[in-house]
């Protein structure tokens, strides 16, 4: 007796098959729940041909953001959803959506994020470089005193000129906790050849708990340190996040809301 087969039975198959071929791995996922659909809804054949490739190019962007947003290192994942502005009065939401909209990256131009601990430096550093990886850009995110060992053992290496080559070529580089520590003037001259190949070229932000005046700590030669403030400021935008905690204010609450309860 011969076996019976459903009638689309074969050409699911063979474009099961062409898919993989193909490499169109979210049209072999969602074809036939767009064609359930598209046969419930009486599309025609080009409204049907288009949800399938519109499904393949909304999958491969996702894809694509991922993989830079993953190659950005990141420490943690942040978003600018998650900020909470009311809480910090003091950074403006209309300027740094503002900033979300990347321009400043497309016009390769610095941001410095400055403010005491726990004011949302980082939070904003990481959720803004997350938007420019989302839109397509290349981003870079590191920690200042991480960049400065990898540029000093690239130096001793002989492979400073590649290293610095490689951070040059990003779009946007995001330096996180510069300020934190005292570099000395072999660090930070090797800082500076990083912020001088990306000068008018590539974006850099920075998140720093200092103030300009206060970075003569961290670079100690007065002369460096007003050429390095030069690179980070010029044509930039500067959001200062003031010096009250939000951590320290949210830890407070939290400690005091089982006193109330009781």
């Amino acid at each position: 007796m011969p076996v019976r087969t459903n009638r689309y039975s074969v050409p699911i198959r063979r474009i099961d098959s062409a898919c993989r071929l193909l490499r169109l791995p979210s049209i072999r996922n969602e074809f036939s729940d767009i064609a359930e659909r598209a046969l419930k809804d009486q599309m025609s054949y080009r409204g049907f041909l288009a949800e399938l490739l519109m499904a393949e190019c909304d999958d491969r962007a996702r894809r694509r953001s991922e993989r830079r947003i993953k190659a950005a290192g990141f420490p943690r994942e942040k978003s600018l959803r998650a900020f909470d502005f009311e809480a910090n009065p003091s950074i403006d939401a209309a300027t740094v959506h503002t900033l979300a909209s990347c321009e400043w990256i497309k016009k390769s131009q610095p941001l410095c994020l400055i403010g005491d601990s726990g004011t949302g430096k980082s939070h904003m550093l990481i959720a803004l470089g997350a938007e420019a990886a989302m839109k397509g850009y290349r981003v870079r995110y590191t920690l200042a005193t991480k960049l400065v060992n990898e540029l000093v053992e690239a130096a001793d290496e002989k492979q400073l000129t590649k290293t610095i080559a490689r951070y040059g070529r990003v779009d946007l580089l995001c330096i996180d906790e510069l300020g934190y520590m005292e570099l000395d003037r072999h660090g930070a001259e090797l800082l500076f050849q990083v912020l001088t190949e990306r000068e008018e070229k590539n974006s850099v932000a920075i998140a720093s708990n200092e103030s300009f005046g206060g970075w003569t700590k961290t670079f100690t030669d007065p002369r460096l340190c007003a050429a390095i403030v030069d690179r980070l400021t010029f044509n930039g935008t500067i959001i200062e996040t003031g010096t009250d905690s939000y951590r320290l204010a949210s830890t407070r609450a939290r400690a005091e809301e089982p006193a109330k309860a009781g």
